[in-house]
């Protein structure tokens, strides 16, 4: 069987274990593209020892040191979490979301998020997720172990290969790229700092925070992304025009 264009991805893994538990589950559910974000002890004899056969995707695994090197050039990403989150974020269930991931790797490649074992992911990071995936579980007690975490979406994304895929966004490019979407960002921030659009709340640092939930809610594809920024520019162009005139 063919691996999906998924990447899992570990963000700041302390245990060396966890890494290589995480590659067994991966290749159990024949997935073999494991990233690791500042992983604390990598390579490390238990990680190899827990891989257990894994030893392909633990050899082929890449370190990186930031978030944005591990997503260089995904479209759709997911990211998993145990905590509750505010209304701004989607959230799914992660055997209703497997067959959208599935689908999105046939475009682009895909991304699946995981976080530390102590903290999990930050806000920022998961900020760059379009969807956040729940793993059902006891209320009292829901954080997983981080291997453990990552076998349930395995298996999920490998149960979900049988099912007739949903259809995907319909959109005829594929989503917007993660530096795409962070240029647009950046682009927006630079705009409303010129137009003088201000967050008029008390604390006044939430407007961008609030837009790029929007915008990735939204699922961007290419053309919009480019759409956008298109737009972006005309304003900058008209104002630069204005004040010739002046």
């Amino acid at each position: 069987m063919e691996s999906p264009d998924i990447r899992i991805v570990l963000v700041a893994p302390s245990h060396p274990g966890n890494i290589g538990a995480a590659a067994r589950a991966m290749k159990n559910m024949a997935l073999g593209s494991l990233v690791l974000v500042r992983p604390r002890q990598f390579p490390h004899a238990e990680a190899t020892a827990r891989a257990s056969g894994a030893d392909d995707v633990l050899a082929a695994a890449r370190v990186v040191d930031s978030l944005a090197e591990a997503l260089a050039g995904c479209g759709f990403i997911a990211a998993t979490t145990a905590r509750e989150r505010d209304q701004y974020f989607r959230v799914a269930d992660v055997r209703a979301a497997a067959p959208r991931i599935l689908a999105e790797a046939e475009r682009s490649p895909a991304a699946v998020l995981f976080g530390a074992e102590r903290t999990g992911l930050t806000n920022e990071e998961l900020e760059t997720a379009h969807l956040l995936l729940r793993i059902p579980a006891n209320a009292a007690y829901p954080s997983l172990n981080l291997a453990m975490a990552v076998q349930l979406v395995a298996y999920e994304l490998h149960r979900a290969r049988g099912v007739p895929p949903v259809a995907s966004a319909p959109v005829a490019a594929a989503l917007a790229t993660v530096e795409e979407m962070r240029a647009l960002y950046a682009h927006f921030a630079q705009v409303l700092e010129e137009i003088d659009f201000r967050d008029r709340t008390e604390s006044g640092t939430h407007l961008m925070l609030r837009i790029r939930r929007l915008l990735q809610r939204a699922e961007l594809d290419h053309n919009e992304a480019n759409i956008l920024r298109g737009i972006l520019t005309a304003v900058q162009n008209r104002r630069r025009h204005a004040g010739e005139r002046q």
